[in-house]
């Protein structure tokens, strides 16, 4: 079944840039960002494909939640393009993520960037490939981070950090999987979709991965969002987490208040 999950989101990738060759409009979602025929076309595919797979409930960014996926056991976690304005904009940071979950637990996961043609992918209990090359996180000083956050100061205790701007989250999290880096992390919500894939990619690939306050992520949850991301290998996640501590999650975590 990995395989298949390969194949189409390599599929959805060709999608992607078949429409930025071509050109687009760009639309908005109001507070949800920006949003093209790419992540729509993607959407469409994958649902198709991935459903066709194995029939089960689905939770993707680009279509609209269905209650019903609270009853059933296992779930397609989708964002056919997570880093939409990295798209627009030209930036080779931009992927496919898609994660089968059970249980409330991801199971099988694939994070595909079109440009580089990287493919990394999980099966619980089988580890983490790079282009089918086992892959382990690495120990280091250097963490990945959203570029809003860091305009906006979320990054401004990291000093003793060596601060790499990279656009999509699931991106972020395959290359600490992969050992490019060795942490990253976001202070604020975050969507299952934007967390679910990536998040298997580095429990595979040897390293720790909770939301910032060390929580465990649990995925198909009425209110689909995790109380943000932080990940790394053992030693940098453990200093990671002991600095949000000291500092605290971003304001915008007082979404879960209301």
């Amino acid at each position: 079944m990995l395989q298949s999950i390969i194949a189409a989101a390599i599929a959805a990738g060709r999608v992607i840039q078949d429409v930025r060759a071509a050109g687009f409009d760009v639309l908005s979602k109001g507070h949800a960002g920006p949003v093209t025929e790419a992540d729509t076309r993607a959407d469409a595919l994958l649902k198709e494909r991935l459903l066709d797979l194995k029939p089960a409930g689905w939770l993707s960014e680009e279509t609209a939640d269905n209650p019903d996926r609270l009853n059933l056991t296992t779930l397609w976690v989708v964002d056919p393009l997570d880093g939409t304005k990295e798209f627009i904009k030209g930036l080779p940071e931009y992927t496919v993520a898609i994660a089968l979950v059970d249980q409330g637990e991801p199971v099988l996961a694939v994070v595909h960037n079109p440009v580089t043609g990287d493919v990394f992918a999980a099966e619980r209990g089988k580890g983490t490939t790079r282009n089918g090359e086992p892959v382990r996180v690495a120990e280091g000083r250097v963490c990945l981070a959203s570029r809003s956050e860091m305009r906006t100061g979320e990054f401004g205790p990291f000093t003793d950090w060596e601060l790499r701007p990279v656009g999509s989250i699931e991106y972020k999290l395959a290359l600490v999987a992969a050992g490019d880096a060795s942490m990253t992390l976001s202070r604020g919500p975050k969507w299952e979709w934007d967390v679910c894939a990536g998040a298997l990619l580095v429990a595979e690939a040897g390293g720790r991965v909770t939301d910032v306050f060390g929580g465990p992520l649990r995925y198909n949850q009425p209110f689909p969002k995790a109380k943000g991301v932080l990940a790394g290998a053992p030693d940098a996640y453990a200093r990671g987490l002991a600095l949000v501590q000291q500092t605290g999650a971003s304001d915008r975590m007082k979404e879960f208040a209301s």
